[in-house]
């Protein structure tokens, strides 16, 4: 019993996405049923123009995997960069549901038939009619691979591990590609997810490495 009690004390600050999860679901559920008078329809040209690809289901199905096990190792790793992941994916994915509310947005990218009928093509069927065209921008799918990569690749440790950091960024950028491929984003929420990523990322990674990076004096300020 001390050691749970123990356990509990060293990694209480894995309730940060514990606590925020259920929340975020419930306000995610609430914005899928609530009634609104127009749907703004996103999409861009080249749309159109990528074809459906059903395989691509299978790295958009890793996405929950994919960020669940990054959060998990993160709890046993440094603090600090644990709190930066959580940091960025907690924005991101409150303006996300913000602007859900604000500007109620959706899709009509779907397909109404397939050229194939095998198992991939069954699972996207089975997300078609679970998961509604509707509050897709920005893609939060696209956002939070990002965000997950982007701390993995931070960290001295797991980052410094060729086959996971590799692995991160193979298995991120299929994830970004297959929200298009199975028509769950337009070309739009990819790239306003990108942008909100930056934004983010700013601040959260690329000035805390500046400042901390070793200064170097010519001769003439040394003397």
């Amino acid at each position: 019993m001390n050691r749970i009690i123990s356990f509990c004390k060293q990694y209480k600050h894995a309730l940060l996405p514990i606590l925020y999860a259920p929340v975020y679901l419930l306000i995610f559920f609430y914005l899928e049923k609530k009634p609104v008078s127009q749907i703004h329809v996103i999409e861009m040209s080249i749309d159109r123009k990528i074809p459906f690809c059903e395989y691509f289901v299978i790295p958009y199905y890793l996405w929950f995997l994919y960020v669940a096990a990054t959060v998990v190792t993160f709890v046993f790793l440094e603090r600090k960069d644990y709190y930066k992941l959580c940091l960025t994916l907690g924005v991101g994915m409150t303006l996300f549901l913000i602007v859900s509310y604000v500007y109620p947005n959706g899709l009509q990218l779907r397909p109404t038939a397939f050229a194939r009928d095998n198992f991939c093509v069954s699972l996207v069927k089975a997300m078609y009619a679970t998961d509604t065209p509707t509050n897709v921008f920005p893609s939060i799918h696209c956002f939070n691979s990002m965000a997950c990569n982007a701390a993995i690749c931070h960290n001295k440790k797991i980052g410094a591990i060729r086959p996971i950091r590799y692995g991160s960024i193979l298995l991120s950028t299929a994830i970004i590609l297959s929200t298009l491929f199975i028509k769950q984003h337009s070309m739009f929420d990819v790239l306003t997810a990108f942008a909100l990523f930056v934004i983010l990322y700013i601040p959260v990674y690329l000035l805390p490495a500046r400042s901390q990076a070793p200064k170097y004096h010519t001769d003439s300020e040394l003397s």
